[in-house]
């Protein structure tokens, strides 16, 4: 595509210099990318502004440069080096704009479905996916464990891609055969625009809970920050959502789609009742249109009945038969690190990712009720550096409270002294059945052989992560390796 044809999709305030009649390279906001015939997006990050490195970029062969400081680059930088300046209001919504054209719109050619909330993402696109393809729909997938087109996996580094990787995304999987796309939307991509411009058939809310206050600094920004995928929905579209939380009027208050609603209140479209579960498995009926469904699901817990009809819900939505999702649920496999069982014995470890106060509570009481007072619960579990510090005292209470014993140590402590995150989880707990083991692997193995026969010991926080990062290096660890290595032994 032509640079000058590529100018069609960015709403500029003004183009300077020269716009050269030749094909884009590429979209790229990383300057270390950038490449000849690349259009360079300069955008202000967190920790770095990219109108810094619009020269380097120039320097590298780039064709354009899109920024929106006027004053970062002296307009004859652009002219001595043939580069065109393109000023625009915002360079995150001009990334999503450029990058929609120069992959010739794929949302808008593929069945796009994204999904958001606290809790419940990541099993509801690998639910979704596992659907859609038993019932011969070709299917990508971005989301925090891996990306997808069809079987090829592709590693992940972000939940929601940064909208150039998204659009290349999408379009690799049109040009694959992938006729649906099922995506995390989070929090943090929505407000900073990486979904900006995407056509989703389907939104779907799971739940939403007090996280990321780092970032968003109040409750109602971090709500107002998911209510973005509805309120862009077409009034072609659909919008799933738990009934069961209160948080979904306003989430759906302003959005032009059909709204379809799932979860145990006696008004949901999609109604979950009688749910039974154990380490086997969930076992629920499922009521619509006065049909009842008998659902089975391998994954444990109310959570993953929830989380199995939001599937449900929005395949059936697009008209996927009832009975084949039935079936397709019932052979959906485990998701790498959500409430993942492992053990034979008598003595079980439940690794899970629960990072937030209320995932935390959920897995917590989903072992209580399974176990009762027959077996022991021990609690291995610390929080991420440089994250929300204010969940920190509240997941120390709820472990310490659900639990016999916790044993706090490290998550990613990232450039925190993990101490202070372990003494910040103290702060909330009042009874003294836990023991602090910094080292994490320490902290899993010795609990694991100290651990009497007939109980479950839950690891938290780090689920399908293979790494540990400490001090901005990340050092390959794996709570599934460890749990395993010491059940063995």
């Amino acid at each position: 595509m032509e640079l000058t044809e590529l100018l069609n999709s960015v709403n500029a305030i003004q183009v300077l210099g020269e716009v050269q009649r030749q094909d884009v390279g590429s979209i790229d906001y990383d300057s270390r990318k950038v490449k000849k015939n690349s259009v360079f997006v300069a955008i202000k990050g967190f920790s770095t502004d990219g109108h810094r490195y619009v020269i380097d970029a120039i320097n590298k062969g780039a064709i354009a440069a899109v920024v929106e400081d006027d004053k970062a680059v002296p307009d004859e930088i652009f002219l001595h080096s043939n580069a065109a300046k393109i000023l625009v209001n915002n360079s995150r919504v001009a990334l999503a704009e450029l990058s929609k054209g120069f992959y010739k719109d794929p949302s808008s050619k593929i069945n796009l479905i994204g999904i958001t909330g606290t809790n419940g993402k990541t099993t509801t696109v690998f639910y979704l996916k596992h659907i859609l393809e038993q019932t011969g729909n070709k299917t990508g997938l971005i989301g925090t464990i891996a990306n997808y087109i069809g079987d090829e996996k592709i590693d992940s580094k972000l939940t929601t891609p940064e909208t150039n990787d998204l659009n290349a995304f999408l379009y690799s999987m049109i040009t694959k055969g992938c006729t649906h796309a099922v995506m995390e939307a989070s929090s943090h991509s929505l407000f900073l625009s990486r979904v900006y411009g995407l056509d989703f058939k389907c939104g779907v809310f799971t739940n939403i809970t007090s996280d990321h206050l780092d970032f968003h600094n109040t409750f109602e920004n971090y709500l107002n920050a998911k209510k973005i995928l509805f309120d862009n929905l077409s009034s072609n579209s659909i919008a799933i959502v738990n009934a069961d939380d209160p948080n979904s009027v306003s989430i759906t208050k302003d959005t032009k789609a059909k709204i379809i609603s799932y979860g145990t209140a006696e008004n949901a479209d999609y109604k979950i009742y009688n749910i039974h579960f154990d380490l086997d498995g969930t076992k629920f009926k499922l009521l619509h249109n006065s049909k009842e469904y008998s659902i089975s699901t391998s994954l444990i817990g109310t959570f993953n009945a929830y989380n199995a009809t939001a599937a449900f819900s929005t395949a059936h939505s697009l008209g996927i038969d009832a009975d084949k999702i039935v079936d397709a649920i019932k052979s959906a496999p485990q998701v790498p690190g959500r409430f993942e069982v492992i053990g034979s014995g008598s003595k079980k470890v439940i690794v899970d990712y629960s990072h937030t106060a209320d995932s935390l509570k959920q897995a917590l009481l989903a072992i209580r009720k399974i176990v009762k007072d027959r077996m022991k619960v021990v609690t291995v579990f610390g929080c991420g550096g440089d994250r929300d510090k204010t969940k920190r005292p509240v997941m120390g209470k709820i472990a310490s409270e659900l639990s016999d014993e916790i044993i706090i140590t490290s998550d990613n402590p990232r450039t925190e002294d993990p101490f202070k995150i372990i003494d910040d989880i103290k702060t909330g707990i009042s009874k003294t059945n836990y023991k602090v083991i910094e080292n994490r692997g320490e902290a899993i193995a010795l609990t694991i052989k100290s651990a009497p026969e007939n109980s479950v010991i839950f690891i938290a926080g780090k689920g399908h992560e293979t790494y540990q990062e400490i001090n901005g290096v990340r050092n390959h660890f794996s709570d599934q390796e460890t749990a395993k290595k010491y059940l063995s032994e």
